[in-house]
């Protein structure tokens, strides 16, 4: 009988030849000390660096990691999917590659499940304690903009929807990422719309994190379009196309 790992863990990378390699030793080593039986996915979203070819010679000596291969470059949320879709744990999760919640922090979101949650989403806002470094006050200005138009536009009952760090039950994974539609940086609402709308039991869970200066995101360009996708999730609504049937995807490989 296969052997499938408890947990996931699914990262979205994009030219991260600076930073992926210490982040795979980071949360490599997190695997290791902490007992956790897991699987590491990296998605390469179609990078011109050598993203992939580190990934690759990192996985010759690491079996916990496996690389995932977008045709083109797609976006994170087109990544976080397939990733998710492809995982083989029990658990699954995705976590940005610049690690800005710790991995450590991870196990804070697996004991959420554990107590009852479906999904576990990391939360910058509830403990504002937590943040080792903060964005510059006009990054903080625009987030909570924004996040108070996704919760007025969506009904959403949280603190922080954008955080890149959030675990799912095998099933509520499934379900959810099946029925995305959002490709970009707008498909962390989307994920959470879906999620209420099919009645899993979501707890959002405070974490550590710090602001990395490198982080892509332009709140004018990017926050505009993510407001477009606001609007495209409302209409999908609307044309009950997160009300669809979904098949339970088989696990068909086999943990280390």
């Amino acid at each position: 009988m296969a052997q499938y790992p408890r947990f996931s863990i699914v990262i979205p990378a994009f030219n991260e030849r600076a930073r992926i390699p210490a982040t795979m030793r980071s949360v490599v080593e997190c695997v290791r000390v902490r007992g956790w039986s897991a699987e590491v996915i990296v998605v390469n979203d179609g990078s011109t660096d050598e993203t992939a070819a580190l990934v690759k010679e990192f996985a010759r000596h690491s079996p916990e990691v496996r690389l995932l291969e977008n045709p083109t470059n797609r976006g994170k949320g087109y990544s976080v999917r397939s990733g998710i879709l492809h995982a083989l744990g029990d658990v699954v999760m995705f976590t940005d590659a610049d690690l800005s919640s710790p991995i450590e922090e991870a196990q804070r979101l697996f004991d959420a499940i554990a107590a009852g949650a479906d999904i576990a989403i990391g939360s910058r806002w509830l403990a504002t304690s937590r943040q080792t470094h903060r964005q510059p006050l006009y990054r903080q200005i625009f987030g909570r903009v924004f996040n108070a138009l996704t919760r007025a536009i969506m009904r959403l009952p949280f603190a922080d929807t954008q955080c890149g760090f959030k675990a799912f039950t095998r099933s509520a994974a499934q379900t959810v990422f099946q029925l995305q539609t959002i490709e970009r940086w707008g498909f962390d609402p989307e994920i959470l719309f879906i999620a209420l709308k099919r009645g899993y039991h979501i707890q959002e869970v405070p974490v550590s994190w710090a602001h990395d200066a490198r982080s892509r995101i332009s709140y004018l360009r990017d926050g505009l379009q993510m407001l477009k996708e606001l609007a495209i999730v409302r209409w999908n609504a609307l044309l009950g196309r997160y009300g669809k049937q979904v098949q339970a995807i088989q696990r068909t490989g086999q943990s280390r």
